[in-house]
């Protein structure tokens, strides 16, 4: 980019939404720029494949919303609030890290990637986790209720004070990861132990 380019893309004007609803609005592979959205609803909104880099959405909420491919490169998620939505194969470790917070219930997360974010105290309710990358990412806290871990890659990962106590199908090699105070149910033990080809007998 030229300078001269640079200095415009710099002087455009942020348009900024505040507690206003979207319902039903088709994003799909468009380009959203300069946008700031705080205290929003977003409903039944179709965000696949669009391009929403350097947008903000603050104590903003989505409501039935497909993210699918969605790129989010420099995006601002502050307090932001997923509701049976599909959020796949997203890479939100490019995200703008200020501030960065999020919380999912009833929602598909499946192949998207955390790698190295702070995620401390987040909450994933009954949602499809299946090979998300959260390698080296600081999940201190977080809860995972009722979830479906499958493939989902935690090397390296800050696992301290989590509850995993109903997640499911998860693989965590407690030799690399931190676990300490962390919190796992009786059933679900084999998921720490699985990598190190200990058979666990429930039946004695």
């Amino acid at each position: 980019m030229s300078p001269k380019m640079y200095l415009s893309h710099c002087m455009e004007e942020i348009i900024t939404h505040e507690e206003k609803t979207f319902s039903g609005i088709n994003y799909e592979q468009k380009i959203l720029r300069n946008r700031e959205f705080v205290q929003c609803t977003f409903v039944n909104c179709d965000f696949t494949k669009s391009d929403l880099q350097g947008n903000t959405f603050e104590d903003c909420s989505f409501k039935q919303c497909n993210f699918t491919m969605t790129e989010v490169s420099d995006t601002g998620f502050r307090n932001a609030t997923f509701i049976s939505c599909k959020l796949l194969g997203i890479d939100f470790s490019r995200c703008n890290t200020f501030a960065f917070s999020m919380s999912f219930s009833d929602s598909y997360l499946d192949f998207s990637v955390f790698y190295s974010m702070k995620l401390k105290k987040t909450l994933f309710e009954r949602c499809s986790v299946k090979e998300v990358d959260f390698s080296n990412a600081d999940l201190s806290g977080s809860v995972f209720k009722d979830c479906d871990l499958q493939l989902a890659n935690f090397s390296g990962a800050n696992l301290e004070k989590a509850d995993l106590r109903t997640a499911r199908n998860f693989s965590i090699d407690p030799s690399d990861s931190k676990i300490k105070n962390a919190k796992f149910s009786v059933m679900n033990l084999e998921g720490l132990l699985d990598r190190h080809k200990i058979i666990i007998d429930y039946n004695i």
